[in-house]
């Protein structure tokens, strides 16, 4: 098993305010791992903080050999890190097709991902290409969202909530892509507040209850009594 990224005592601020306490987490390449956890968790501080949105201590994270903790946004997703970010923030002024392409602007690697095989997996976005994406429905801007990292040609997919709001089909539908990115060897970390989704798809998950990690392991290990406990820390 590869460990792409593995993060030590990861503590994140924003300000004075701590988010994150010493958490320990690792990604191994070609595995989807969830993320869960009640609202103010610190879910999404966990994917910023790998994402190069936060600043942190230099050695906290490490991409493979190399310590990343302390290196910006542009330059962490030219090592191959992708984030899909909570509210999908789209450029509202731009067509579908140039959203897309701002996702290619900063990816060093050609392969496999670029217009074709993005239409190809999301093949309503090939039909509304030239459409601004303020009239594409919810997920469909999701699909532009995912698609957009995806340009970068990412070695890992940061996921942030990419359920929220839209439909239990459209939900089906973008899991089993992740599935198909996942098999294609991008290894994809999903943060999710849908306890029952994010394990149906999880090869492993980690459980955060106030910025610290209650709970990790396998679906298959833990009951769901024993998740609820460290979901709502009871």
């Amino acid at each position: 098993m590869t460990i792409l990224l593995r993060a030590s005592a990861l503590d994140a601020f924003y300000g004075d305010f701590q988010a994150l306490f010493g958490v320990n987490f690792q990604i191994a390449r070609g595995e989807i791992v969830a993320v869960i956890g009640a609202n103010g968790a610190g879910k999404s501080t966990l994917l910023k903080s790998i994402a190069g949105l936060i600043d942190n201590r230099h050695d906290a994270l490490r991409w493979g050999d190399e310590a990343i903790g302390d290196r910006p946004a542009a330059e962490v997703v030219r090592l191959g890190i992708a984030l899909v970010p909570e509210g999908r923030q789209l450029f509202p002024s731009l067509t579908v097709e140039e959203n897309l392409l701002v996702g290619a602007y900063c990816g060093l690697r050609s392969a496999p991902w670029d217009l074709t095989s993005v239409y190809d997996a999301f093949p309503v976005l090939r039909e509304r290409r030239d459409s601004r994406v303020t009239v594409l429905s919810g997920g469909q801007q999701q699909m532009v969202a995912i698609g957009r990292a995806l340009m970068s040609n990412p070695t890992l997919l940061l996921c942030d909530e990419i359920s929220l709001g839209l439909a239990p089909i459209v939900v089906e539908d973008i899991y089993r892509m992740l599935a198909r990115i996942r098999d294609g060897g991008t290894a994809v970390v999903v943060v999710e507040q849908d306890i029952v989704r994010a394990l149906k798809s999880a090869d492993r998950f980690y459980c955060l209850q106030e910025g610290r990690i209650r709970l990790s392991g396998t679906p298959s290990e833990a009951d769901s009594d024993t998740i609820t406990a460290a979901y709502f820390g009871t």
